[in-house]
């Protein structure tokens, strides 16, 4: 018989003979039943094995430095510790050591939660939920009594993760980056205002998705975009062939200083947004149908024609919307450059359009957010959640690149 299957016998007749006294569940489940006693139990027994093991290497260690050793390490009794998890409060016995040296891993000095509690903490958050609702789906769901304070000290924890995330190095190319911004209310010296929450969406060389950084403002500009891209570059990026944007004021004069060989794209059914704005409801569907062939064309003539045939029929009633597209020309025109299956990928922001519709859904529930910190914190969080989905490279990915490496000769990396 495998071995794998000889183990798996004894576990299973282990159980039996715990579970055949069980005659309630109460007494496998309740607050004195066998599951608690057994987490208990087996806590108590993985710290006492780690204090053997830390007392065994620490002698070890000492023993090979050739010098006199100190007097021996050794056992010193026990503390009691409550600690909070997914069962409840357990009071668990820590051994200790006359040196106090030993910080045990599985229980570190400090730590009041079984790591398992600090993860649905951190998963509730992630999803929006208040402190107020933490505490209430973990009483529920595990009678747990949480306190603000210890729902505060496991998400706080987060802080320094973001700020890693945050300067984190990034690959020397991006094919492909999405800027686009969300708005959040966030309080400041008992004051609520509105700030702009910028995020930089990549597509690495291998198709999938990466949240290059976050970033707040409340006045965005070019002063503005060129910091966020010399930070960019500072963490490593040396270059992005198309930089895909919704508009944003300054982008271009800013991408131009610290990428200059990188075309700007603008989001087209972000141009489509604005440009709708101008017109009245009764016409919006005939206005949307004539810009239509304007995105479409299969070259920059044709699109230029369909566009001086669109000012002519709305010039009079809508004069703005031409100008629009007028203004932005350079950096509508050159997904054009591509064919149709690979413009799907880069003429639109609908990537990171999709990830800010699922972090809007996180967001909506908050009135106002206490401090930026607390913005970026649950944000990160949300993005952990959101990222464990993306595990297939983008649609038409391979047909992009190769296109890239006939565009991009000397950019493109061998």
């Amino acid at each position: 018989m495998p071995r794998r299957r000889i183990e798996t016998t004894k576990v299973d007749h282990l159980l039996d003979e715990l579970l055949q006294d069980a005659s309630s569940p109460e007494e496998i489940l309740g607050e004195q039943g066998l599951l608690k006693q057994l987490t208990k139990r087996l806590m108590e027994r993985a710290l006492a094995a780690e204090l053997s093991h830390h007392l065994t290497q620490e002698h070890q260690t000492q023993s090979s430095e050739g010098e006199a050793p100190p007097k021996r390490n050794s056992r010193n009794g026990y503390s009691k510790k409550t600690v909070k998890g997914e069962l409840g409060e357990l009071e668990v016995s820590i051994p200790r050591d006359r040196q106090s040296t030993f910080d045990p891993i599985i229980l570190p000095k400090g730590e009041r939660t079984l790591r398992g509690l600090d993860e649905k903490i951190l998963a509730l958050y992630a999803r929006g939920n208040g402190v107020r609702d933490i505490q209430a789906c973990l009483e529920e769901l595990y009678g747990i009594e949480v306190s603000p304070s210890l729902i505060s000290q496991v998400t706080d924890a987060v802080s320094d993760e973001v700020r890693q995330w945050q300067n984190r190095p990034l690959d020397a190319l991006y094919p492909i980056v999405y800027l686009d911004a969300l708005h959040v209310k966030v309080r400041d010296a008992g004051k609520v205002s509105t700030q702009a929450v910028h995020i930089a969406l990549g597509i690495n060389m291998e198709g999938n998705k990466e949240v290059l950084g976050l970033w707040m403002s409340q006045n965005e500009g070019a002063k503005f975009w060129l910091q966020v891209l010399t930070e960019l570059k500072n963490r490593g990026v040396q270059d992005i062939f198309i930089a895909c944007v919704d508009g944003l004021t300054g982008f271009p004069d800013a991408i131009a200083t610290v990428f200059p060989q990188t075309k700007v794209q603008l989001c087209i059914v972000h141009l489509i947004r604005n440009a709708l704005r101008y017109v009245s409801w009764k016409d919006r569907k005939a206005v949307a149908a004539d810009l239509k062939p304007i995105y479409k064309a299969s070259t920059v003539a044709e699109a230029e024609a369909a566009l001086d045939a669109f000012a002519q029929k709305w010039d009079q009633s809508y004069p703005a919307i031409s100008a629009l597209w007028m203004r932005h020309w350079e950096n509508v025109i050159p997904f054009f450059d591509y064919p149709e299956d690979i413009r799907k990928v880069i003429y639109t922001t609908n990537a990171i359009e999709s990830l800010n519709r699922s972090l809007r859904k996180v967001i909506k529930t908050k009135g106002a957010f206490p401090s930026p910190d607390a913005v970026f914190k649950l944000l990160y969080l949300a993005l952990n959640n959101i990222a464990k989905k993306w595990t297939k490279p983008i649609l038409n990915w391979n047909a992009a690149l190769a296109r890239f490496a006939i565009e991009f000769p000397d950019r493109f990396p061998l």
